[in-house]
C-alpha cells in the first residue's frame, strides 16, 4: 500500500450526501495485484484477520451475518453485485435502523498495484464525519493485512482522524 500509514495525517476519504443522506467515499492504492486484494475482501478467513467475523453466503444474492472489528458494527447483508476482481456491492442492516445501507468496492489494476475505492451509502447525515473516520479505519486495516501486519489501535486512530472529517462533513451539504 502506498500511502495510508497508521499514525499519518493523510485522509483517505471525501464526504458529502444525496437525498437527506451520508455518503464515505475512500479511494487508496495498494501494493498488491487486483486478485491479491479481491481475496482480502471476499475470503472469509482473510476478511477475520483485518475486518471482522463474517459469515454466511457471500456469493451473489447471498446473505451474511457480520461483526465488524475496528467499528463494533453488527449486523445483516446481502451481497447484490459480485464481479471479480473488480466490483462488489453489499447491502446491510442494522437492527433499529429503518434503512439499507450500502457498501461498494470496486478495483482496478494500476501497473504494480491495485486502486481501490471503497463507498458507502445511507449513513445519516449527523454521524457522517463518524463514519468517514471509521471507514478509514477499515481501509487502513486492509493496508495492514496486505503489507503483513496487524490491525492498528482503532480507538486511537479513529479519535486522530475524526477532527479532519467533522470539517468535511461540515462542508458535505
Amino acid at each position: 500500500m502506498t500511502s495510508s500509514a497508521r499514525g499519518s495525517g493523510r485522509i483517505l476519504g471525501t464526504l458529502r450526501s444525496a437525498d437527506g443522506k451520508g455518503i464515505v467515499r475512500m479511494e487508496d492504492r495498494f501494493d498488491t495485484d487486483i486478485d491479491d486484494l479481491w481475496s482480502a475482501l471476499t475470503d472469509p478467513r482473510r476478511l477475520a484477520r483485518w475486518l471482522g467475523e463474517v459469515e454466511g453466503d457471500l456469493r451473489l444474492g447471498g446473505e451474511f451475518r457480520a461483526r465488524f472489528f475496528a467499528s463494533g458494527w453488527e449486523g445483516t447483508g446481502r451481497v447484490a453485485a459480485c464481479e471479480p476482481p473488480q466490483h462488489l456491492l453489499v447491502l446491510t442492516e442494522q437492527p433499529g435502523q429503518p434503512d439499507e445501507h450500502v457498501i461498494e468496492v470496486t478495483l482496478a489494476a494500476g501497473g504494480d498495484q491495485t486502486i481501490l475505492v471503497w463507498e458507502e451509502r445511507g449513513m445519516p447525515l449527523d454521524h457522517l464525519a463518524a463514519y468517514g473516520a471509521g471507514i478509514q479505519v477499515h481501509v487502513e486495516d486492509l493496508a495492514a493485512h496486505i503489507a503483513g501486519r496487524e490491525r492498528g489501535d482503532a480507538d486511537a486512530r479513529w479519535g486522530e482522524i475524526l477532527p479532519a472529517y467533522q470539517d468535511l462533513a461540515a462542508n458535505a451539504g
